[in-house]
């Protein structure tokens, strides 16, 4: 093999470890976690608006929300990276496999709540930063370090980290914060375990192997069943509370109904298979409640912009 070809090996080598390392810091920020961030911002800060904010606002919400969610998902990724190496759905994050150090990834942690604070201090407002350090303590103190390996419940209190991008992109627009954002505070609150649980209950081995006490890895099918089921009812109802509180119109107040019955009607399903003593599908749950969150704020964020 001659010099030119060697160099140019090398130089490909060094463009894919380059690539793989940037992949695996992408990773330590749960991208897909990122795509509800987005699902319920942006159509809030519409509803705040009472129609389209500035694009450039919306930019820059949306970075610093970001750039939060992925800080609080990383400094996860490194508190929980000995539970992470025991468990089959966790045990190709970047930490656990040596891609990234567990000392890197704390300073890119720390890297990103701080950067997050300051973008979102100089591009928005004081309020819309100060839930965005909240909602990372809140995800990683509260959640994370305190409740995840203590309680079943921990996913109800500690998922309320999840539920501060409204209030975010509220506060973005408007510098204030009202009910109508804390209704779609308790929304995304109440969604969040029957969303979770089911996951929890198609990984209930994971857990218990990392000793996790998630309600569906501590109780039987019937039991998450029934909390799923009561959940679910609660989030369309709340969901309905917009329609007097925010004046919402035709649109999102049919697809609050729709969509909601559609989401309480796989709850039942799960529920029923549990009692007949059928196989459980918790992961027909877990992909309607996206559908469900996704549809409903897209309907969110349509129903200002139309004259009824």
């Amino acid at each position: 093999m001659d010099i030119t070809t060697t160099q140019h090996s090398e130089r490909v080598s060094k463009r894919r470890s380059v690539g793989r390392t940037i992949k695996a810091y992408v990773a330590l920020t749960k991208p897909r976690v990122l795509e509800l961030l987005l699902v319920t911002t942006v159509p809030v800060m519409i509803l705040a608006q009472n129609g389209m904010p500035s694009p450039l606002l919306v930019l820059a919400t949306v970075i610093g929300g970001s750039l939060s969610a992925g800080s609080a998902a990383s400094f996860n990724m490194y508190l929980d990276r000995d539970i992470d190496a025991h468990m089959h759905r966790t045990e190709n994050r970047p930490i656990v496999t040596g891609e990234i150090s567990p000392r890197n990834a704390l300073i890119f942690s720390w890297v990103l709540a701080v950067a997050s604070t300051v973008w979102l201090l100089l591009t928005t407002n004081w309020l819309a930063a100060t839930l965005s350090v909240v909602a990372i303590f809140f995800y990683v103190v509260i959640y994370t370090m305190i409740l995840k390996r203590r309680t079943e419940q921990n996913i109800v209190w500690g998922g309320i980290a999840g539920c501060f991008p409204v209030l975010i992109g509220w506060s973005a627009v408007t510098g204030s914060l009202s009910w109508t954002p804390f209704i779609l505070f308790l929304l995304v609150f109440l969604w969040t375990p029957p969303h979770y649980w089911p996951l929890s209950m198609k990984y209930k081995g994971d857990y218990q192997e990392a000793d996790v006490p998630m309600l569906g890895a501590t109780r039987d099918g019937l039991q998450v069943g029934l909390q799923v089921i009561l959940y679910a009812w609660a989030t369309v109802a709340s969901s309905l509370l917009l329609v007097p509180v925010a004046g919402m119109g035709l649109v999102y107040t049919v697809s609050a109904l729709v969509f909601g019955g559609w989401f309480i009607y796989e709850s039942h399903v799960l529920y029923n298979r549990a009692v007949r003593g059928e196989q459980i599908k918790p992961m027909r749950v877990f992909h309607a409640s996206i559908t469900y969150l996704t549809l409903l704020f897209l309907a969110i964020a349509i129903d200002p912009l139309l004259p009824f």
